[in-house]
């Protein structure tokens, strides 16, 4: 049995948004900072709140509900790891209101690094990380969390503050001990993913779909899950992926 974690009173769900009938449950797990120990970002969580609206409409007719999670704070704060703890703690939370359905974690920037670090609950299905922000070195991180899980990192060639190459390293240490991880590269954007924000959120959309509730994945999707390193790891995402 995964042990309780206890992240304390402030950290909570946000207001479901979704299906009435739940058939899965998707949290949206905002961006966050190396170390603060300022309260959670307004801003982060408004971002959060259209990505699970738009992702609980793809995923109504599946059932699936979603909530953002309000960390206590916006740090991570090194071994503290408060964001992964806060995460941690959401996963459990969702269990004991709605049972046993599959859940996703889908996480922006530091709510990346959350998302992966948080996915050993045996009810955690798929996990997608934008632009994680991960230390160097990236080796340190825990990987094992991750066996059994659908993985798909997702990063802009010309990002600032979270390295790519980082997510890269990383990716490749997950495929070793999990080949259901891809990794899709997409060329010219930042860390805001801003640029290519529609095919983004399609093929986050397709991935979450595909991974908790059976639906076939886009070809794309599969040719990255069934290449080898290191091509399944820099999947190109093509302009206009979603569209038709």
């Amino acid at each position: 049995m995964t042990q309780q974690v206890e992240p304390g009173p402030h950290a909570r769900l946000g207001r479901a948004v979704g299906a009435d009938v739940v058939g899965g449950v998707l949290l949206v797990l905002p961006s966050g900072q190396v170390t603060s120990a300022r309260g959670p970002s307004v801003a982060s969580y408004a971002a959060g709140r259209g990505l699970a609206r738009e992702l609980a409409g793809a995923g109504a007719p599946q059932g699936l509900r979603a909530h953002v999670v309000r960390y206590r704070g916006r740090g991570w704060n090194g071994p503290d790891a408060r964001l992964a703890a806060d995460a941690e703690w959401a996963v459990e939370e969702v269990v004991r209101r709605y049972g046993d359905v599959p859940v996703g974690l889908v996480g922006v920037g530091m709510g990346g690094r959350a998302a992966l670090r948080a996915a050993g609950h045996p009810a955690v299905g798929a996990v997608v990380a934008w632009a994680p922000w991960l230390p160097s070195p990236v080796a340190e991180e825990p990987v094992r969390q991750l066996v059994g899980r659908r993985v798909l990192i997702v990063h802009g060639t010309q990002d600032e503050w979270a390295e790519p190459d980082l997510s890269l390293r990383l990716a490749e240490r997950v495929k070793k001990a999990n080949r259901d991880t891809c990794r899709f590269e997409v060329h010219s954007d930042g860390h805001g993913l801003r640029q290519h924000r529609a095919e983004v959120r399609a093929l986050t959309s397709d991935f979450v779909l595909g991974s908790l509730f059976g639906r076939p994945y886009a070809r794309a999707v599969e040719d990255a899950l069934a290449a080898p390193p290191p091509l399944g790891l820099r999947m190109p995402l093509a302009s206009g992926f979603g569209r038709g």
